[in-house]
C-alpha cells in the first residue's frame, strides 16, 4: 500500500531530525586567569559549544562560573584541554539526554494540560482559549499578531472589567525557547489570579484597580521547535538571508542600545541581534502592543531562566538607571518575599553588572520607553539542572515566584498616583 509506505517514510524523516543528546555533558568551568578565559574562547572557536551561562563565548570573563553543554563527539578534545589546564571544572550534568528524559520525572506526561508539567504549544493554545472563555468579567484574550511561521501570539488580559481605562502591568514568558519553566509560570500566574480573586485580598485589590496583560508564550515557533526537534533551541525560527543558520535572539532584537554590547551580528550565533532592531515579527508585535498602551503600562516583567536573579536596567550599558535606588530596593524586597517560602536565594541588581552586558533586551527597551518598573526574572535553578529543570520543581518555583511578582505588583499599585 503506497499510502502507508509514504506515511511511514514521512514519519521516519520527522523522527530522523530530532536532536539526541546521548553522552553529552554539561561542564561548569571556573576561569580565574586571563589564560583560562582565552582557553574557553579558543575552545568555542575550534568546536561547536553550546553556552548555557553566559549566553555566548564573548561574554566570558575571569571569576565567572561558565556552564557549557558539550556534544559527545567533542568530549575527548574538551577533556584533554581541561585536564591540561589548571582551570577548576566539574561536571554538572553527566548525560544530557538522561536529563532531558528526566524532566518529566512524574512518569510519562498526561496527554492533557497540567499546571505541573511542561505543556506543548498545542496544549498551551487550547488552554489559552479555554481559560480566556472561563470568566468574561475577569479575563479576555486578543491576538497581537502572528509569528514568523504563522502561529498566533495570544495575549491574556486579567482584571475586573470597568468602563474606564485602568493602569496595567505587562508580563511575558518564553522569549527564549528552551527556558521551559517560564511559560509554566505564566500559566500558573493566570490560574492563580483567577482562582484567588475574591478570596485573596491583595489579588482582588490588584485586579480591581489594575489590569495585568500576560503573554504566556512569546517565542511560539522556537518553543514548538524545542518539543519537536531540538530541546536546546533558544532563538526564533526566522530565516536569515544568505545564511543557512536560522533564528534571531529575540532578547537582543529590541531597540535598546541594539547590537552594541553582549550581542552578535553573526546569524549563526545564539545571541544574534537580527538584521535590524525589531526585525523579528514577534518582537515587533510585542513592541507595537506596549507602545500602543504606553500611557497605561506601569510595569514590565519578563521571565527567563536560569540563575535565580532579579534584574533591572541597564544591560546595554554599565551606567546606572535614573531610578536605580528605587528599583534596587524593590528588587531586594521582592527577593526577600520569594525567599520566605522555600529559602530560595535570588541576587538582585542591574543587568550589566549583575550578570553581563547584553544589548537589545526587552526590559531596557521598556524602561527607556517610560515603563519605570521594568524587571527580568531568571528563575530556578543555579545550574544543577539548568534549562532541564524537572517537572517536580514547577510547583515550588511558581509558588515562590508568585510572591515576588505580587510584591512588585502591590508596590506598583501603591505608587500609581
Amino acid at each position: 500500500n503506497m499510502k502507508v509506505l509514504l506515511l511511514l517514510g514521512l514519519v521516519a524523516v520527522a523522527f530522523a531530525e530530532v536532536t539526541r543528546f546521548e553522552g553529552d555533558k554539561v561542564f561548569r568551568l571556573k576561569p580565574v586567569l586571563d589564560e583560562h578565559v582565552a582557553l574557553i574562547k579558543k575552545l568555542a572557536k575550534d568546536i561547536e559549544v553550546d553556552f548555557w551561562s553566559p549566553d555566548d563565548a564573548s561574554l566570558v570573563k575571569a571569576n565567572m562560573e561558565v556552564d557549557i553543554h558539550v556534544r559527545a563527539m567533542y568530549l575527548n578534545i574538551v577533556s584533554t584541554v581541561l585536564n591540561q589546564s589548571d582551570m577548576e571544572h566539574n561536571v554538572l550534568i553527566d548525560d544530557v539526554q538522561k536529563a532531558v528524559d528526566g524532566q518529566a520525572d512524574n512518569g510519562p506526561s498526561p496527554r492533557a494540560h497540567s499546571y505541573t508539567k511542561y505543556n506543548t504549544w498545542s496544549e498551551i493554545q487550547t488552554w489559552i482559549s479555554t481559560i480566556a472563555a472561563s470568566d468574561a468579567s475577569l479575563i479576555s484574550s486578543q491576538t497581537i499578531g502572528n509569528t514568523y511561521e504563522g502561529r498566533p501570539m495570544t495575549l491574556l488580559k486579567l482584571g475586573k472589567k470597568t468602563s474606564s481605562t485602568k493602569p496595567a502591568i505587562f508580563m511575558d514568558c518564553g522569549i527564549h525557547a528552551r527556558e521551559w519553566i517560564t511559560p509554566a509560570f505564566c500559566q500558573w500566574f493566570v490560574n492563580e489570579a483567577l482562582n484567588t480573586y475574591g478570596s485573596d485580598s491583595q489579588m482582588t485589590s490588584l485586579l480591581d484597580e489594575m489590569d495585568v496583560y500576560v503573554l504566556p508564550l512569546f517565542n511560539v515557533d522556537g518553543y514548538h521547535y524545542t518539543h519537536t526537534n531540538d530541546r536546546m533551541w533558544r532563538k526564533t525560527r526566522s530565516r536569515n538571508s544568505g545564511y543557512s543558520c536560522v533564528g534571531t535572539d529575540p532578547n537582543r532584537n529590541f531597540d535598546a542600545g541594539w547590537c552594541t554590547l553582549g550581542a552578535s551580528s553573526y546569524p549563526c550565533s545564539d545571541t544574534y541581534c537580527g538584521s535590524t532592531p525589531e526585525s523579528e515579527i514577534e518582537v515587533k508585535n510585542v513592541a507595537n502592543f506596549i507602545r500602543s498602551k504606553k500611557s497605561v503600562i506601569k510595569a514590565y516583567l519578563t521571565m527567563h531562566s536560569y540563575s535565580q536573579l532579579l534584574l533591572f536596567p541597564y544591560s546595554y550599558t554599565y551606567d546606572l538607571a535614573a531610578d536605580n535606588d528605587e528599583l534596587m530596593a524593590l528588587a531586594e524586597g521582592a527577593s526577600n518575599a520569594l525567599r520566605s517560602l522555600y529559602n530560595t536565594r535570588y541576587t538582585s541588581g542591574p543587568g550589566a553588572t549583575t550578570i553581563y552586558p547584553a544589548a537589545g533586551g526587552s526590559d531596557d527597551w521598556a524602561y527607556d520607553l517610560g515603563v519605570k518598573y521594568s524587571f527580568t526574572f531568571e528563575l530556578r535553578d543555579t545550574g544543577r539542572y539548568g534549562f532541564l529543570l524537572p517537572e517536580s520543581q514547577i510547583k515550588p518555583t511558581c509558588e515562590e515566584t508568585m510572591l515576588a511578582v505580587k510584591y512588585i505588583a502591590a508596590y506598583v499599585q501603591k505608587n500609581l498616583y
